[in-house]
C-alpha cells in the first residue's frame, strides 16, 4: 500500500513539470461540455423511454415504487436516473481522452525527468491502447446501469460507483503507463504481479472523485500516479532480473 500512496505524491510532484497541468483540466472540461450538450439535446426523448423502461420492466418498476414511497416523485425519479447516468458517461469519456490522448503526452515528460535511464522497448500499441481503454469502459458503464438498483441499499451508493471507479482506473491507464517503456512479455508480467495494488491505487481515485472541485482533476491525476507506479514496478523488476543475472 506504500508504493501505492508514494505513486500519488510523487504525482503531485509531476503536476509541477512544464505542460502537465494542462491536461489535467481538458479531458474532464471536454467530457462535461460533450455530454452537458447531447443532454440539453435529448433529456426529454431520453427521460420519457427510461421512465417507460421503468414501468414495463416488473423488477425496475418495483424500484421505482420504493423510490416514490420515500417521497420522490415520478418526474424526480426520472431526474435523478438520468443524472447518475450522466456521472459515469463523464467520468468514463474523461478517463479515455486521459488513456488515449494525455497520459502518453505526460508519460514522456514524467519520463524524461524522473525515469530517465529506463530503457524503452515499446512492448504496447497506441490500437492496444485504445481497445484496452474501450473495454475497461464498457465494463464499467455496463457495471454501473446492472448496480443501479443495489444503490438503495443503504452505503451501496458509495461502496459500488468507487469499486467499479477503481476498475476503470486500473485497467484503463495500466496498459498505457507501460506501452512505452515495457517490452511485451515485461508489460504481461508486470499487470500480472501488481494487479492488486494498482486495483487499490485504482480505488483510491475513485475516492478522490467523491471530493467536490478535486473531481474535476481526478481523470489525469489518476494517469499520473499509475505512470508513476507502473514505471517504478518496472524499473524494480529489471534491477531484480539484473542482479540474479549476476
Amino acid at each position: 500500500m506504500n508504493d501505492v500512496f508514494k505513486a500519488y505524491a510523487r504525482a503531485l510532484k509531476s503536476l509541477l513539470t512544464p505542460g502537465i497541468l494542462w491536461h489535467l483540466l481538458w479531458p474532464t472540461l471536454l467530457a462535461i461540455a460533450a455530454w452537458s450538450f447531447a443532454a440539453w439535446l435529448s433529456w426529454d426523448w431520453v427521460g420519457a423511454r427510461v421512465e417507460r423502461l421503468f414501468h414495463e420492466t416488473s423488477w425496475l418498476d418495483w424500484v421505482v415504487q420504493r423510490w416514490q414511497a420515500s417521497a420522490l416523485a415520478g418526474a424526480i425519479f426520472v431526474k435523478v436516473v438520468l443524472g447518475l447516468l450522466l456521472i459515469p458517461l463523464i467520468y468514463g469519456t474523461a478517463l479515455f481522452l486521459v488513456a488515449v490522448f494525455a497520459l502518453p503526452l505526460m508519460l514522456e515528460r514524467v519520463a524524461q525527468s524522473d525515469y530517465p535511464a529506463l530503457e524503452r522497448r515499446r512492448g504496447g500499441t497506441l490500437l492496444g491502447g485504445i481497445a484496452n481503454a474501450l473495454l475497461a469502459l464498457a465494463v464499467f458503464l455496463g457495471g454501473w446501469l446492472l448496480t443501479l438498483p443495489l444503490w438503495l441499499i443503504p452505503g451501496m451508493a458509495v461502496v459500488l460507483p468507487m469499486l467499479l471507479a477503481g476498475y476503470l482506473n486500473y485497467r484503463g491507464y495500466s496498459y498505457d503507463a507501460l506501452s512505452l517503456h515495457a517490452g511485451a512479455e515485461e508489460l504481461r508480467a508486470v499487470l500480472a504481479e501488481e494487479r492488486g495494488k494498482l486495483y487499490l491505487a485504482g480505488i483510491l481515485a475513485g475516492l478522490l472523485a467523491f471530493v467536490p472541485l478535486l473531481n474535476f482533476f481526478v481523470p489525469a491525476y489518476a494517469g499520473l500516479a499509475f505512470i508513476h507506479y507502473c514505471l517504478e514496478a518496472l524499473r524494480r523488476r529489471r534491477e531484480a532480473a539484473w542482479a540474479s543475472a549476476r
